[in-house]
């Protein structure tokens, strides 16, 4: 039985060759034995060439192995933010959150146009995507997908306001989505040009993320198959969140970032108290 033990480490900068620096947010120890506490995932902020670079080729490898072409990109602009899951300095994991914006808006604007632009008329509502994911599944899979998803929830809840989380997803794959973190989906299945292959749109409610934090996370011993089950505890999360709320958004002004990030830790972490 698998052992997953959090670690709650200071944020470490390190300096790739490029000079920029990569920003590790959290780390895990999963391990067979309880004696193994050398961590064994890294989550990281890939806002260095080196990193960037790294998550790209998983990207590609991943995409070329299931006939979705291997010369994909991952976006640089000040609205799209990228996250890599490493183990032993090798990325097993990658997953990038765009923001709604224009003039270019999501990449689910390409295939979905219409259904996207409903959401998006709503009074108060702040679109974002999951989009470019990869993961190494010869790897234990389901802890180490739980701190990546998890992480970048806090983040884009944090930074961007999200309000409405989509995913484009082979259809083959949407019951994953549906179960694992509770995703919907929307309309019917259509061809995604980039990868040329089918894609069903999935949609979230950002509130509802909370509402199936505060039912799983941290009860690992639970019967359920959702992935919130592996997400981290409010104690974990809290460590986390300073972190996060230091990193701030590259779309944010820096005197906007305090005025966000209190009552967001109090509103995610403590809903009794907002």
């Amino acid at each position: 039985m698998e052992m997953v033990a959090v670690q709650d480490r200071r944020s470490r900068r390190r300096r790739s060759r490029s000079g920029r620096e990569s920003i590790e947010l959290h780390s895990l120890s999963i391990s067979s034995e309880p004696s193994e506490t050398q961590p064994d995932l890294t989550i990281r902020l890939a806002n260095s060439a080196g990193q960037r670079s790294k998550a790209s080729l998983l990207l590609n490898r991943m995409y070329s192995w299931r006939g979705y072409g291997h010369n994909h990109a991952l976006p640089a602009t000040p609205n799209s933010v990228t996250f890599t899951a490493s183990s032993q300095d090798e990325v097993i994991g990658t997953l990038t959150l765009n923001v709604d914006s224009p003039p270019g808006g999501l990449a689910a604007d390409r295939t979905f146009p219409e259904e996207i632009e409903r959401f998006r008329g709503a009074p108060g509502a702040k679109l974002c995507e999951l989009a470019k994911f990869a993961f190494d599944s010869s790897t234990p899979a389901r802890p180490r997908l739980a701190a990546l998803f998890h992480i970048i929830f806090m983040y884009g809840s944090m930074h961007y306001d999200c309000t409405d989380l989509f995913i484009e997803v082979n259809p083959r794959h949407r019951r994953f989505y549906e179960v694992m973190l509770g995703f919907a989906p929307v309309g019917k299945p259509k061809t995604n040009a980039i990868v040329n292959a089918p894609a069903q749109l999935m949609w979230l409610n950002v509130n509802r993320i909370r509402e199936f934090i505060d039912r799983h996370a941290g009860d690992e011993c639970e019967t359920s198959r959702s992935l919130y089950s592996h997400f981290f505890s409010p104690q974990e999360a809290e460590g986390i969140y300073g972190r996060l709320a230091a990193l701030g958004a590259p779309s944010i002004a820096p005197q906007q970032r305090e005025q966000r990030a209190r009552p967001f830790l109090i509103s995610w972490l403590h809903p009794d108290r907002a």
